[in-house]
């Protein structure tokens, strides 16, 4: 498999050395393109659809489906803003209550610390989950068993 074919392509199945070498080539991009300011920002969406890509194979081999990784996409975002807007509504509510700072919203702060740290962890798991369990063996319906190596020409 060639690296255009591992980041570009949903379709087919890969073993977990190609997924970890993968998913580490894909997190050295993200850390150099989030230290450009715009443009970088523009080309992670590259880097989001070549996870996205990674992920699926890696799910395939696995017997599963892609739509599995929709989960930690929406459950992370759902948490955080969720404790986002309770944040701001303490605040609002502490606007209209001698301005000072309420346990209500020093709680609301904290519920949005722990609610960051649930989507970290949520996505964690299943990166952990999606790299570390085994493949099935022989062919499935996702294509016929990648090889032990990693051929990816980078």
């Amino acid at each position: 498999m060639d690296w255009k074919t591992l980041f570009l392509s949903p379709e087919g199945r890969i073993g977990r050395q190609a997924f970890w070498i993968g998913w580490l080539c894909l997190l050295g991009a993200s850390v150099v393109l989030n230290a450009l300011p715009v443009i970088g920002h523009v080309l992670m969406l590259l880097v989001i659809y070549s996870s996205i890509c990674i992920h699926t194979k890696r799910l395939h081999d696995m017997g599963q489906t892609g739509w599995w990784q929709v989960l930690p996409w929406v459950l992370g975002p759902v948490l955080v803003f969720g404790a986002i807007a309770s944040v701001g509504i303490s605040a609002i509510m502490t606007a209209f209550h001698d301005g000072e700072p309420t346990a209500a919203l020093l709680a609301s702060i904290g519920g949005l610390f722990m609610s960051m740290f649930i989507a970290f962890a949520i996505w964690l798991a299943f990166t952990l989950w999606v790299g570390c369990s085994t493949g099935v063996t022989g062919e499935n319906k996702y294509g016929p068993v990648p090889p032990n190596t990693a051929a990816v020409a980078l």
